[in-house]
């Protein structure tokens, strides 16, 4: 039998088959460290933030037609059974108050719906 894919693997899949095309994603480690001074050291934008962030381009209508702006893209991913924190939920419930989409997704098909492109494209348009 077959083992499920691990989170890694839906986010790399997901990278890669959604980060094309009018979409860009890049992968958000976040965490903390001590570097080679002994010094404590944070990355990534924030906790809870999106294993995924990017952006995607729309066109805005009717009064600016033709004008494109990048809306800033959030996406948790989770395998079947994984669960989103109280912050993951915080970040994305941000995300999309100012306007970006946030979204928890499980797989290429989900983050394609949620990014509205077409998976026959191929190319993320």
């Amino acid at each position: 039998m077959a083992s499920s894919p691990s989170e890694h693997e839906i986010q790399q899949r997901i990278r890669l088959a959604c980060g094309c095309g009018r979409v860009r994603l890049w992968r958000n480690n976040t965490g903390a460290l001590v570097d080679q001074q002994g010094r404590f050291v944070r990355f990534g934008l924030c906790k809870g933030s999106s294993d995924l962030i990017g952006l995607r381009s729309l066109e805005i209508t009717p009064e600016l037609v033709g004008q494109r702006i990048a809306q800033f893209v959030g996406l948790e991913i989770k395998t079947g059974s994984g669960t989103v924190s109280p912050e993951q939920r915080a970040f994305l419930l941000l995300v999309q108050q100012l306007g970006g989409l946030g979204a928890v997704c499980r797989s290429i098909a989900e983050a394609q719906a949620v990014l509205d492109l077409d998976p026959m494209a191929g190319s993320g348009q």
